[in-house]
Protein backbone atom coordinates (compact mmCIF):
# COMPACT_ATOMS: atom_id res chain seq x y z
CA UNK A 1 0.00 0.00 0.00
CA UNK A 2 1.37 2.96 -1.01
CA UNK A 3 2.32 6.04 1.28
CA UNK A 4 1.12 9.87 0.59
CA UNK A 5 4.11 12.62 0.88
CA UNK A 6 3.19 15.96 1.42
CA UNK A 7 3.45 18.07 -1.66
CA UNK A 8 6.47 19.11 -2.35
CA UNK A 9 5.02 22.82 -1.93
CA UNK A 10 4.24 22.67 1.68
CA UNK A 11 7.61 21.05 2.43
CA UNK A 12 9.33 24.31 2.00
CA UNK A 13 7.45 26.37 4.33
CA UNK A 14 8.54 23.43 7.03
CA UNK A 15 12.01 23.99 6.59
CA UNK A 16 12.23 27.61 6.80
CA UNK A 17 10.15 27.92 9.33
CA UNK A 18 12.49 25.57 11.55
CA UNK A 19 15.51 27.18 10.32
CA UNK A 20 14.49 30.91 11.39
CA UNK A 21 13.47 29.13 14.85
CA UNK A 22 16.80 27.24 15.83
CA UNK A 23 19.12 29.76 14.75
CA UNK A 24 17.81 32.47 17.34
CA UNK A 25 18.09 30.09 19.92
CA UNK A 26 21.98 29.03 18.89
CA UNK A 27 22.77 32.76 18.72
CA UNK A 28 21.02 33.74 21.87
CA UNK A 29 23.47 30.92 23.93
CA UNK A 30 26.22 31.49 22.31
CA UNK A 31 26.29 35.44 23.55
CA UNK A 32 25.09 34.11 26.26
CA UNK A 33 28.13 31.78 27.19
CA UNK A 34 30.55 34.40 25.77
CA UNK A 35 28.96 37.26 27.97
CA UNK A 36 29.62 34.69 30.78
CA UNK A 37 32.90 34.09 29.70
CA UNK A 38 34.23 37.71 30.19
CA UNK A 39 32.58 38.13 33.05
CA UNK A 40 34.34 35.46 34.98
CA UNK A 41 37.74 36.49 33.32
CA UNK A 42 37.66 39.78 34.83
CA UNK A 43 38.49 39.46 38.54
CA UNK A 44 41.46 37.23 37.14
CA UNK A 45 42.71 39.93 34.53
CA UNK A 46 42.03 42.50 37.32
CA UNK A 47 44.06 40.38 40.27
CA UNK A 48 46.72 39.96 37.34
CA UNK A 49 46.96 44.21 37.12
CA UNK A 50 47.15 44.51 40.81
CA UNK A 51 49.96 42.25 41.80
CA UNK A 52 52.11 43.43 38.73
CA UNK A 53 51.51 46.59 40.59
CA UNK A 54 52.40 45.28 44.33
CA UNK A 55 55.54 43.48 43.05
CA UNK A 56 56.55 46.90 41.67
CA UNK A 57 56.14 48.89 44.47
CA UNK A 58 57.71 46.56 47.09
CA UNK A 59 60.88 46.39 44.26
CA UNK A 60 61.10 49.92 44.89
CA UNK A 61 60.49 50.39 48.09
CA UNK A 62 63.57 47.87 48.67
CA UNK A 63 65.93 49.43 46.29
CA UNK A 64 65.70 52.54 48.30
CA UNK A 65 65.89 50.86 50.98
CA UNK A 66 69.34 48.85 50.42
CA UNK A 67 70.53 51.90 48.48
CA UNK A 68 69.18 54.68 50.72
CA UNK A 69 70.87 56.47 53.66
CA UNK A 70 69.69 53.63 56.54
CA UNK A 71 69.28 55.26 59.80
CA UNK A 72 67.66 52.66 62.17
CA UNK A 73 65.90 50.19 59.82
CA UNK A 74 66.08 46.25 58.65
CA UNK A 75 67.92 46.41 54.98
CA UNK A 76 65.04 44.11 53.98
CA UNK A 77 60.90 44.24 54.02
CA UNK A 78 60.60 47.89 55.05
CA UNK A 79 58.44 48.44 57.92
CA UNK A 80 56.36 51.41 56.66
CA UNK A 81 55.09 49.31 53.73
CA UNK A 82 51.49 48.18 53.83
CA UNK A 83 49.73 45.13 54.87
CA UNK A 84 48.87 44.43 50.78
CA UNK A 85 53.22 45.30 49.83
CA UNK A 86 53.77 42.80 52.52
CA UNK A 87 51.69 40.03 51.36
CA UNK A 88 53.27 39.08 47.76
CA UNK A 89 51.95 35.44 47.36
CA UNK A 90 53.85 34.96 44.17
CA UNK A 91 56.70 31.89 45.44
CA UNK A 92 59.75 32.09 43.33
CA UNK A 93 59.93 29.10 42.13
CA UNK A 94 56.53 28.71 40.26
CA UNK A 95 57.39 30.76 37.15
CA UNK A 96 58.54 27.59 35.66
CA UNK A 97 56.49 24.23 34.97
CA UNK A 98 58.48 21.17 37.00
CA UNK A 99 58.80 18.96 34.09
CA UNK A 100 60.65 16.21 36.10
CA UNK A 101 57.75 14.72 38.68
CA UNK A 102 60.27 13.79 41.21
CA UNK A 103 62.43 17.12 41.00
CA UNK A 104 60.82 18.79 44.19
CA UNK A 105 60.69 23.02 44.18
CA UNK A 106 61.17 24.75 47.09
CA UNK A 107 59.23 28.63 47.27
CA UNK A 108 60.04 31.07 49.48
CA UNK A 109 57.78 33.25 50.86
CA UNK A 110 58.66 36.42 53.03
CA UNK A 111 61.32 36.65 55.68
CA UNK A 112 61.93 35.28 58.64
CA UNK A 113 64.68 37.68 59.79
CA UNK A 114 66.70 40.12 58.62
CA UNK A 115 70.44 39.81 57.55
CA UNK A 116 71.09 43.44 59.31
CA UNK A 117 69.14 45.71 61.51
CA UNK A 118 70.97 49.08 61.84
CA UNK A 119 70.41 50.48 65.42
CA UNK A 120 73.62 53.30 65.10
CA UNK A 121 77.01 53.78 64.06
CA UNK A 122 79.58 56.09 65.50
CA UNK A 123 83.06 57.06 65.28
CA UNK A 124 85.56 56.07 67.51
CA UNK A 125 88.32 57.99 66.68
CA UNK A 126 90.39 59.18 64.31
CA UNK A 127 90.89 55.60 62.34
CA UNK A 128 87.90 53.52 64.00
CA UNK A 129 84.32 53.17 63.52
CA UNK A 130 81.58 51.33 64.76
CA UNK A 131 78.10 49.99 63.47
CA UNK A 132 75.97 48.56 66.52
CA UNK A 133 72.78 46.32 65.39
CA UNK A 134 70.83 43.15 65.43
CA UNK A 135 71.62 40.44 62.65
CA UNK A 136 69.36 36.64 62.13
CA UNK A 137 70.97 34.92 64.61
CA UNK A 138 70.63 31.16 62.87
CA UNK A 139 72.70 32.29 60.43
CA UNK A 140 75.43 33.60 62.35
CA UNK A 141 74.93 29.95 64.31
CA UNK A 142 75.11 28.00 61.24
CA UNK A 143 76.56 30.48 58.93
CA UNK A 144 79.41 32.29 58.23
CA UNK A 145 78.42 35.97 57.27
CA UNK A 146 81.01 38.76 57.31
CA UNK A 147 81.54 42.33 56.46
CA UNK A 148 83.39 44.99 54.77
CA UNK A 149 83.58 48.77 55.52
CA UNK A 150 84.20 51.25 52.75
CA UNK A 151 84.36 55.29 53.58
CA UNK A 152 83.47 57.10 50.25
CA UNK A 153 84.72 60.42 50.23
CA UNK A 154 82.96 64.10 49.30
CA UNK A 155 86.20 65.15 47.69
CA UNK A 156 85.58 62.50 44.57
CA UNK A 157 89.03 60.61 45.71
CA UNK A 158 89.19 56.77 45.55
CA UNK A 159 87.12 55.13 48.18
CA UNK A 160 88.82 53.20 51.17
CA UNK A 161 88.02 49.49 52.13
CA UNK A 162 88.84 47.85 55.61
CA UNK A 163 88.22 44.27 56.64
CA UNK A 164 85.33 44.78 59.80
CA UNK A 165 86.02 42.71 62.85
CA UNK A 166 82.53 41.52 64.02
CA UNK A 167 81.25 40.86 67.62
CA UNK A 168 78.20 38.81 69.37
CA UNK A 169 78.07 40.55 72.93
CA UNK A 170 74.96 39.12 73.87
CA UNK A 171 76.42 35.75 75.41
CA UNK A 172 74.12 33.25 72.89
CA UNK A 173 71.25 34.54 74.72
CA UNK A 174 69.79 36.23 71.29
CA UNK A 175 67.01 34.88 70.16
CA UNK A 176 65.65 35.36 66.44
CA UNK A 177 68.05 37.98 66.25
CA UNK A 178 71.63 38.39 67.81
CA UNK A 179 73.73 41.35 68.37
CA UNK A 180 76.39 42.10 66.54
CA UNK A 181 78.54 45.01 66.89
CA UNK A 182 80.83 45.77 63.71
CA UNK A 183 84.34 47.26 64.44
CA UNK A 184 86.07 49.23 61.16
CA UNK A 185 89.38 50.07 61.31
CA UNK A 186 91.23 52.03 58.23
CA UNK A 187 95.01 52.37 58.00
CA UNK A 188 94.79 55.92 58.34
CA UNK A 189 92.09 58.70 59.03
CA UNK A 190 89.70 58.38 55.93
CA UNK A 191 88.41 61.62 56.35
CA UNK A 192 91.70 63.13 57.21
CA UNK A 193 91.05 66.36 54.78
CA UNK A 194 87.90 67.19 56.63
CA UNK A 195 85.94 66.79 53.13
CA UNK A 196 83.51 64.87 54.23
CA UNK A 197 82.01 61.20 53.19
CA UNK A 198 80.05 58.35 54.41
CA UNK A 199 80.73 54.92 55.56
CA UNK A 200 78.99 52.50 53.36
CA UNK A 201 78.93 48.52 55.51
CA UNK A 202 79.10 45.41 53.13
CA UNK A 203 77.22 42.71 55.08
CA UNK A 204 77.97 39.04 53.27
CA UNK A 205 75.15 36.34 53.50
CA UNK A 206 77.75 33.66 53.59
CA UNK A 207 81.51 32.86 52.84
CA UNK A 208 80.98 33.62 49.17
CA UNK A 209 81.48 37.35 48.16
CA UNK A 210 79.18 37.78 45.38
CA UNK A 211 76.13 37.88 47.78
CA UNK A 212 75.92 40.75 49.91
CA UNK A 213 73.92 44.06 50.61
CA UNK A 214 75.95 47.38 50.72
CA UNK A 215 73.90 50.58 52.46
CA UNK A 216 75.16 53.72 53.97
CA UNK A 217 75.47 53.41 57.78
CA UNK A 218 77.22 56.81 58.91
CA UNK A 219 77.85 60.49 56.90
CA UNK A 220 80.21 63.11 57.89
CA UNK A 221 79.54 66.45 56.90
CA UNK A 222 82.28 69.22 55.26
CA UNK A 223 84.51 70.46 58.40
CA UNK A 224 82.66 68.25 61.09
CA UNK A 225 85.17 66.28 61.95
CA UNK A 226 86.58 67.15 65.13
CA UNK A 227 89.63 64.76 66.69
CA UNK A 228 89.44 66.92 70.15
CA UNK A 229 86.37 64.89 70.82
CA UNK A 230 88.36 61.69 70.93
CA UNK A 231 90.58 62.72 73.77
CA UNK A 232 90.05 64.00 77.20
CA UNK A 233 88.78 66.41 78.72
CA UNK A 234 85.45 64.91 78.71
CA UNK A 235 82.30 66.25 78.88
CA UNK A 236 81.24 64.29 81.48
CA UNK A 237 83.03 62.55 84.69
CA UNK A 238 80.36 59.82 84.53
CA UNK A 239 77.78 58.66 82.81
CA UNK A 240 74.79 56.52 83.12
CA UNK A 241 73.68 54.07 80.69
CA UNK A 242 70.77 52.46 81.77
CA UNK A 243 68.80 49.26 79.95
CA UNK A 244 65.30 48.81 78.34
CA UNK A 245 62.63 50.26 80.52
CA UNK A 246 59.49 47.85 80.43
CA UNK A 247 56.22 46.84 82.16
CA UNK A 248 54.33 49.06 84.66
CA UNK A 249 57.31 51.20 86.76
CA UNK A 250 56.50 52.49 89.49
CA UNK A 251 57.43 56.23 89.08
CA UNK A 252 58.02 56.99 92.88
CA UNK A 253 60.66 54.56 92.57
CA UNK A 254 62.46 56.14 89.27
CA UNK A 255 61.88 59.55 91.33
CA UNK A 256 63.68 58.18 94.12
CA UNK A 257 66.62 56.17 92.38
CA UNK A 258 67.05 59.37 89.92
CA UNK A 259 67.19 61.68 92.69
CA UNK A 260 69.46 59.63 95.03
CA UNK A 261 71.93 59.02 91.84
CA UNK A 262 72.25 62.58 91.05
CA UNK A 263 73.20 63.17 94.09
CA UNK A 264 75.63 60.20 94.25
CA UNK A 265 77.59 61.48 91.07
CA UNK A 266 77.17 64.39 91.30
CA UNK A 267 76.64 67.64 88.40
CA UNK A 268 79.19 66.73 86.31
CA UNK A 269 77.19 62.94 85.53
CA UNK A 270 75.01 62.59 82.52
CA UNK A 271 71.88 59.77 82.43
CA UNK A 272 70.93 58.36 79.38
CA UNK A 273 67.34 55.67 80.14
CA UNK A 274 66.09 53.91 77.15
CA UNK A 275 61.96 53.50 76.62
CA UNK A 276 61.09 50.16 75.52
CA UNK A 277 57.25 51.03 76.90
CA UNK A 278 57.90 51.14 80.55
CA UNK A 279 58.12 55.23 80.47
CA UNK A 280 54.25 56.08 81.66
CA UNK A 281 53.58 59.58 81.73
CA UNK A 282 54.01 58.87 85.30
CA UNK A 283 57.19 57.99 85.00
CA UNK A 284 58.00 60.54 81.85
CA UNK A 285 56.91 63.18 84.63
CA UNK A 286 59.03 62.10 86.98
CA UNK A 287 62.08 62.61 84.71
CA UNK A 288 61.34 65.62 82.93
CA UNK A 289 62.61 67.97 85.38
CA UNK A 290 65.67 66.33 85.21
CA UNK A 291 66.27 66.14 81.51
CA UNK A 292 64.93 69.88 81.45
CA UNK A 293 67.91 70.78 83.98
CA UNK A 294 70.05 68.73 81.44
CA UNK A 295 71.18 65.82 83.82
CA UNK A 296 69.38 63.19 81.63
CA UNK A 297 68.20 61.85 78.46
CA UNK A 298 65.51 59.43 77.47
CA UNK A 299 65.22 57.49 73.84
CA UNK A 300 62.51 55.80 72.63
CA UNK A 301 63.80 52.69 71.46
CA UNK A 302 59.84 51.31 71.33
CA UNK A 303 60.38 50.24 67.42
CA UNK A 304 63.19 47.24 68.88
CA UNK A 305 60.21 45.25 69.62
CA UNK A 306 59.90 44.00 66.01
CA UNK A 307 63.12 42.23 66.24
CA UNK A 308 62.42 39.85 68.36
CA UNK A 309 66.17 39.58 70.98
CA UNK A 310 66.58 39.18 74.31
CA UNK A 311 64.85 40.96 76.91
CA UNK A 312 63.34 43.98 74.66
CA UNK A 313 67.31 43.79 73.29
CA UNK A 314 69.02 45.15 76.20
CA UNK A 315 72.15 43.86 74.85
CA UNK A 316 71.80 45.66 71.41
CA UNK A 317 70.89 48.71 74.13
CA UNK A 318 73.72 48.83 76.37
CA UNK A 319 76.76 48.45 72.92
CA UNK A 320 74.89 51.50 71.42
CA UNK A 321 75.34 53.62 74.41
CA UNK A 322 78.59 52.86 74.86
CA UNK A 323 79.20 53.70 71.43
CA UNK A 324 77.16 56.89 71.21
CA UNK A 325 78.60 57.93 74.50
CA UNK A 326 82.50 56.61 74.38
CA UNK A 327 84.36 59.98 74.14
CA UNK A 328 81.38 61.36 76.71
CA UNK A 329 82.90 60.37 80.36
CA UNK A 330 85.83 59.15 81.96
CA UNK A 331 83.53 56.09 83.36
CA UNK A 332 80.50 54.42 82.31
CA UNK A 333 78.04 52.83 84.95
CA UNK A 334 76.42 50.35 83.94
CA UNK A 335 73.49 48.96 86.24
CA UNK A 336 69.18 48.99 86.83
CA UNK A 337 66.46 51.08 88.05
CA UNK A 338 66.48 48.91 91.34
CA UNK A 339 70.20 49.45 92.08
CA UNK A 340 71.53 52.10 94.41
CA UNK A 341 75.07 52.25 94.37
CA UNK A 342 76.81 52.54 97.56
CA UNK A 343 80.30 53.52 99.29
CA UNK A 344 81.24 51.72 102.59
CA UNK A 345 83.15 53.51 105.24
CA UNK A 346 82.76 56.97 104.04
CA UNK A 347 84.51 56.82 100.98
CA UNK A 348 84.41 58.98 98.20
CA UNK A 349 83.75 58.06 94.52
CA UNK A 350 86.81 60.23 93.69
CA UNK A 351 89.24 58.27 95.46
CA UNK A 352 87.64 55.07 94.69
CA UNK A 353 87.99 55.42 90.94
CA UNK A 354 91.03 57.19 91.64
CA UNK A 355 92.40 53.71 92.68
CA UNK A 356 90.65 51.77 90.00
CA UNK A 357 92.43 54.06 87.40
CA UNK A 358 94.53 51.80 85.98
CA UNK A 359 91.76 48.67 84.84
CA UNK A 360 89.41 49.03 82.02
CA UNK A 361 86.43 48.01 84.31
CA UNK A 362 85.34 46.96 87.58
CA UNK A 363 82.48 44.89 88.75
CA UNK A 364 80.53 45.70 91.40
CA UNK A 365 79.02 43.53 94.30
CA UNK A 366 75.33 43.75 95.45
CA UNK A 367 73.82 43.92 98.42
CA UNK A 368 70.44 41.90 98.02
CA UNK A 369 67.65 43.61 100.35
CA UNK A 370 64.04 43.00 100.68
CA UNK A 371 61.26 44.53 98.95
CA UNK A 372 58.71 44.08 101.32
CA UNK A 373 60.07 43.83 104.59
CA UNK A 374 59.89 46.94 106.60
CA UNK A 375 59.72 47.55 110.67
CA UNK A 376 56.55 47.73 112.51
CA UNK A 377 57.48 51.27 114.07
CA UNK A 378 54.62 53.64 115.11
CA UNK A 379 56.32 56.82 115.19
CA UNK A 380 57.35 56.65 111.54
CA UNK A 381 55.00 58.00 108.86
CA UNK A 382 55.64 55.24 105.70
CA UNK A 383 53.27 56.85 103.39
CA UNK A 384 55.80 60.35 103.21
CA UNK A 385 59.45 58.21 103.45
CA UNK A 386 61.07 57.04 100.24
CA UNK A 387 61.57 53.27 99.39
CA UNK A 388 64.96 53.03 99.68
CA UNK A 389 64.32 54.47 103.08
CA UNK A 390 62.06 52.10 104.41
CA UNK A 391 63.36 48.88 102.92
CA UNK A 392 65.59 48.06 105.66
CA UNK A 393 66.20 44.21 105.78
CA UNK A 394 69.32 42.70 103.42
CA UNK A 395 69.18 39.41 102.37
CA UNK A 396 72.61 38.10 104.59
CA UNK A 397 73.15 34.60 102.95
CA UNK A 398 77.11 34.37 102.00
CA UNK A 399 79.43 31.90 99.43
CA UNK A 400 76.28 32.15 96.82
CA UNK A 401 76.97 33.54 93.47
CA UNK A 402 75.17 36.79 92.63
CA UNK A 403 74.54 38.87 89.50
CA UNK A 404 77.75 41.84 89.35
CA UNK A 405 77.01 45.34 87.65
CA UNK A 406 79.86 47.29 86.52
CA UNK A 407 81.63 50.48 85.39
CA UNK A 408 83.91 50.87 82.27
CA UNK A 409 86.41 53.22 80.39
CA UNK A 410 84.62 53.46 77.45
CA UNK A 411 87.46 54.47 75.33
CA UNK A 412 88.86 51.12 75.96
CA UNK A 413 86.10 49.17 75.04
CA UNK A 414 85.10 47.46 71.48
CA UNK A 415 81.92 46.01 72.61
CA UNK A 416 80.33 45.06 75.99
CA UNK A 417 77.33 43.36 77.83
CA UNK A 418 74.72 43.70 81.10
CA UNK A 419 77.11 42.38 83.17
CA UNK A 420 80.71 43.01 82.18
CA UNK A 421 82.20 43.54 78.66
CA UNK A 422 84.47 40.71 77.35
CA UNK A 423 85.98 43.04 74.15
CA UNK A 424 88.29 45.52 75.87
CA UNK A 425 91.77 46.82 76.03
CA UNK A 426 93.65 46.68 79.79
CA UNK A 427 92.89 44.67 83.24
CA UNK A 428 89.50 43.89 84.90
CA UNK A 429 89.05 43.75 88.27
CA UNK A 430 86.59 42.02 90.52
CA UNK A 431 87.89 42.13 94.39
CA UNK A 432 85.84 45.53 94.97
CA UNK A 433 83.61 44.77 97.60
CA UNK A 434 84.76 46.57 100.32
CA UNK A 435 85.38 49.65 98.37
CA UNK A 436 82.17 50.17 96.70
CA UNK A 437 78.82 48.11 96.32
CA UNK A 438 75.45 48.20 95.29
CA UNK A 439 71.66 47.73 96.94
CA UNK A 440 69.66 45.74 95.39
CA UNK A 441 65.92 46.04 95.36
CA UNK A 442 64.67 43.05 93.33
CA UNK A 443 60.76 44.08 91.67
CA UNK A 444 60.06 47.40 93.63
CA UNK A 445 60.33 49.45 90.44
CA UNK A 446 57.20 46.96 89.84
CA UNK A 447 55.53 47.89 92.39
CA UNK A 448 53.01 50.63 92.72
CA UNK A 449 51.72 51.72 95.75
CA UNK A 450 53.08 50.94 99.64
CA UNK A 451 56.18 48.71 99.07
CA UNK A 452 56.23 47.83 103.16
CA UNK A 453 53.68 44.46 103.03
CA UNK A 454 55.15 42.77 105.53
CA UNK A 455 55.57 44.52 108.71
CA UNK A 456 58.06 43.03 111.47
CA UNK A 457 58.62 43.65 115.26
CA UNK A 458 61.12 46.14 116.40
CA UNK A 459 63.30 43.50 117.77
CA UNK A 460 64.04 42.15 114.17
CA UNK A 461 66.85 45.55 114.42
CA UNK A 462 69.05 42.96 116.53
CA UNK A 463 68.07 39.84 115.41
CA UNK A 464 68.31 37.51 111.95
CA UNK A 465 64.73 37.37 110.77
CA UNK A 466 63.84 34.09 108.85
CA UNK A 467 61.13 35.11 106.00
CA UNK A 468 60.20 32.74 102.85
CA UNK A 469 63.08 30.64 104.06
CA UNK A 470 65.89 33.46 103.43
CA UNK A 471 67.45 34.83 106.74
CA UNK A 472 67.23 38.84 106.71
CA UNK A 473 69.54 40.71 109.23
CA UNK A 474 68.36 45.04 109.54
CA UNK A 475 70.64 47.51 107.75
CA UNK A 476 69.99 51.21 107.46
CA UNK A 477 72.92 52.37 105.52
CA UNK A 478 70.98 53.78 102.39
CA UNK A 479 68.16 55.02 105.67
CA UNK A 480 71.34 57.29 106.57
CA UNK A 481 71.22 59.39 103.77
CA UNK A 482 67.57 59.93 102.82
CA UNK A 483 67.04 63.25 104.03
CA UNK A 484 70.37 64.56 102.41
CA UNK A 485 69.14 62.96 98.93
CA UNK A 486 65.64 65.28 99.76
CA UNK A 487 67.40 67.96 100.24
CA UNK A 488 69.50 67.59 97.19
CA UNK A 489 66.83 67.14 94.98
CA UNK A 490 65.15 70.60 96.16
CA UNK A 491 67.92 72.57 95.36
CA UNK A 492 68.51 71.17 92.11
CA UNK A 493 64.89 70.72 90.61
CA UNK A 494 62.64 72.16 93.44
CA UNK A 495 59.94 70.86 95.05
CA UNK A 496 57.91 68.63 93.04
CA UNK A 497 54.88 66.44 92.50
CA UNK A 498 54.81 63.22 94.92
CA UNK A 499 54.52 60.54 93.09
CA UNK A 500 52.89 56.50 93.44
Amino acid sequence: MRKDSLPASASVPGKLFLCFETKPLVATLLALTLVMVIWNLQPYYENLISTTSRCSAASAASTTIATGNVSILPITSPSSSSISEKKVSTPKASSKSNADPNKRLFSAYGKAASLFVLMGAYRGGPRTFAVVGLASKPLHVYGRPWYKCEWVSSNGTASLRAKAFKMLPDWGYGRVYTVVVVNCTFPENPNLDNAGGKLDLLAYYGESPRKFEKFTVLEEQPGSYDESKYRPPYQYEYLYCGSSLYGNLSAARIREWMAYHAWFFGPKSHFVFHDAGGVSPAVRAALAPWVRAGWATIQDIRGQAEFDGYYYNQFLVVNDCLHRYRHSANWTFYFDVDEYIYLPDGRTLESVLEEFSDYTQFTIEQNPMSSMLCLNDSSRNYSREWGFEKLQFRDSRTRIRRDRKYAIQAKNAYSTGVHMSENVIGKTLHKTETKIRYYHYHNSISINGEPCRELLPLSAKNNVTWFDKLPYVYDDNMTKVADTVKQFERNAIGSIQVFQ
